[in-house]
């Protein structure tokens, strides 16, 4: 081979290898999956798989195309693949904001769940229960897989559900009038623990603080307690109504002490945060000792509860497996639909401050 054609097959080689020298592409230009699986030397679908958690490939593959769409700034276009595969990996939660310290917990979890399964979460706030009307004129604007409700619905917002193919699971709450997916805490079985213990403890005179008037777990707390209270004989109690804040709780104990004309024995508010306001109005502002003079116990189990100026007595719902199981059931839900709905029950646990 003489010089010239040393040197032109040099100069070949040359141009080859910086033509394989990838580059992110400039600002405006779409990067598309056939480029990656260009450079990466794969198919468009290995490219694909390798950007869905669950699909079984090869590490040394996924590795190979993970790094080909960093070279050219690739991102996989969710919208696109949601109308191919006719899901868009989105699902909503309506949540109210008067759960308080709860709130972020639950919605913590839902989310932590959401991501192990790939799907991303939009929320829905309201402030108070009856306000869901509102919400789902915005809640429709979006291709939802479907919703997670930690909220009052009606029957026929129910039915709007089902015209629409939306899947939904209730979150502690159920609906008698309609047989819809739910996961909730029993709070007959809460009431129970908590009442149960306060007349074992020679507790005569009790105050209840219910949630504010369109709350169903709130009513359902508080009318347990009363059923429980009628079970034991008791007829001497004050029930008042609540807001779910803790200025709410602490003019309720003074509300319960104006109805009773004493001091009562215990007070059970229908969340921890009320339950906070009675300890401290209780103790700051009539002087009370606590748990010698009045016993408070709360529902839910917040973190705030369990700080030492506090020890709050109060039922624990188990958070992370009541949003396993909603984020699990509806997916379900959406996989198969017309699939029969389900309930899930579980158990609080007491904690004794």
């Amino acid at each position: 081979m003489n010089k010239r054609s040393r040197q032109g097959g040099r100069h070949r080689a040359a141009s080859a290898t910086r033509k394989r020298v990838a580059r992110p592409a400039p600002a405006g230009t779409q990067v598309t999956s056939y480029d990656v699986a260009k450079l990466a030397g794969v198919s468009q679908s290995a490219v694909s798989r390798c950007f869905r958690p669950d699909a079984s490939i090869s590490d040394e593959m996924r590795n190979r195309v993970l790094a080909a769409a960093r070279r050219l700034g690739y991102a996989p276009d969710a919208i696109a693949r949601s109308l191919t595969t006719r899901r868009s990996n989105l699902i909503g939660v309506i949540i109210s904001n008067l759960t308080n310290l709860y709130y972020p917990e639950v919605l913590s979890e839902l989310n932590a769940r959401c991501a192990e399964r790939n799907v991303h979460l939009l929320l829905f706030t309201i402030h108070n229960e009856s306000d869901v009307d509102r919400v789902l004129a915005s809640v429709w604007q979006y291709r939802l897989d479907g919703v997670i409700a930690a909220a009052r619905l009606h029957l026929e917002q129910v039915r709007e559900f089902e015209r629409r193919n939306v899947a939904l699971v209730l979150y502690n709450r159920t609906m008698s009038e309609r047989d819809v997916s739910a996961v909730y805490c029993d709070q007959a079985g809460s009431a129970r623990i908590i009442i149960d213990g306060l007349v074992a403890a020679g507790c005569r005179r009790f105050g209840l603080v219910d949630g504010p008037k369109d709350s169903v777990v709130g009513a359902e707390r508080v009318s347990a307690c009363l059923e429980r209270l009628r079970h034991h004989g008791v007829k001497t109690f004050a029930r008042v109504e609540g807001d779910y804040t803790y200025a709410g709780g602490r003019a309720a104990f003074a509300a319960i002490k104006s109805r009773l004309g004493r001091n009562p024995d215990a007070v059970v508010a229908a969340n921890d945060v009320m339950a906070l306001g009675c300890l401290d109005a209780a103790r700051h502002v009539h002087g009370l000792k606590v748990p010698r003079d009045v016993s408070v116990v709360g529902f839910d189990g917040v973190e705030p509860g369990t700080w030492m100026s506090y020890g709050l007595v109060t039922v624990r719902q188990p958070v992370q497996e009541m949003a396993a199981a909603a984020v699990s059931l509806l997916l379900d839900n959406v996989e198969n639909p017309g699939r029969q709905a389900e309930r899930r029950v579980f158990t609080g646990t007491l904690v004794p401050g």
